[in-house]
């Protein structure tokens, strides 16, 4: 890990575009309690149409008119070029500086040959560099416990390798528990001359069903002894909550002590847990 200490710790949190209005107060109510800490940005999940995309660029705006820095992030599935340069001058336009460039989520039934002109986020960063040079600080998605959908781990390798070649600055890890599969895949990194900073994701644990679920989506593993102690609380959130808060602080603070260079913390548009454990790190 100790190239990757060679980078300045960079600590940020995720947000995603709330679907109503409801919702974009309590988002801003976390937005102030969060930014306590301090995060060097706040990031935006993306709406790929319609309303949602509607929503994300309300929560980027409202971010960039109170002084936060925002990195939105951008995925090409099913999306033109001239779509994608499109949205990319209004994020320059706004004075945004970073960026989350990613594939995005096939929608059920349909082959990758199917949508768009950009189908892999090597392309859009490659798009994006010949488009608008230097002006973004491009982010990547990395996948310590290997993507769901790649065939194996040397495979999703290449795939991330890709990305950096293309131009990406640095990368932000799928959320995972297990603080080893994270520093392998760093050294793997490591060995094949990937030097850019690869931050770990962080997802507090307050609700055991919603995370087992996200967690089969995405391919992000919860180990069994992990699985078993959150079933012992059933619906005892606030013990789910205590006990995740415990778990989540003694993982990032191994990460830390290895070298990790910052944490992202996908906060699920809530303040208390991710203030939580950066209060039990004391950084």
């Amino acid at each position: 890990m100790q190239s990757q200490r060679a980078f300045p710790p960079v600590y940020s949190c995720e947000l995603f575009p709330p679907k109503t209005d409801e919702g974009m107060v309590k988002l801003k109510a976390a937005v102030e309690s969060l930014r306590a800490i301090g995060p060097r940005f706040f990031s935006v999940t993306y709406g790929a149409g319609g309303s949602t995309r509607e929503r994300t660029f309300e929560t980027v705006d409202w971010l960039r008119s109170v002084g936060i820095d925002t990195a939105p992030h951008l995925s090409c599935i099913g999306s033109t070029r001239a779509e994608s340069r499109a949205i990319v001058q209004r994020y320059a336009d706004a004075g945004i500086r970073r960026l989350v460039a990613l594939r995005g989520d096939l929608p059920s039934g349909v082959g990758l040959g199917e949508l768009g002109e950009l189908r892999h986020a090597n392309e859009l960063v490659a798009f994006l560099r010949q488009a608008f040079g230097d002006r973004f600080h491009i982010e990547v998605a990395a996948y310590p416990e290997v993507h769901p959908q790649a065939p194996n781990a040397a495979k999703d390798l290449e795939a991330f390798r890709r990305k950096v070649e293309a131009g990406a600055n640095g990368a932000i890890t799928q959320y995972f528990f297990n603080p080893d599969a994270y520093l392998r895949f760093v050294e793997r990194c490591e060995q094949v001359g990937l030097a850019i900073p690869i931050v770990p994701g962080i997802m507090p644990i307050t609700n055991y069903a919603q995370l087992a679920r996200f967690s089969d989506a995405c391919g992000a593993e919860i180990p069994r002894w992990l699985r078993k102690r959150l079933e012992e609380f059933g619906d005892d959130r606030e013990s789910i909550r205590a006990f995740g808060i415990d778990v989540i602080t003694a993982l990032c603070a191994r990460l830390l002590a290895e070298g990790a260079p910052g944490l992202h913390f996908y906060t699920m548009n809530q303040a208390g847990p991710t203030l939580a454990i950066w209060r039990n790190l004391g950084i």
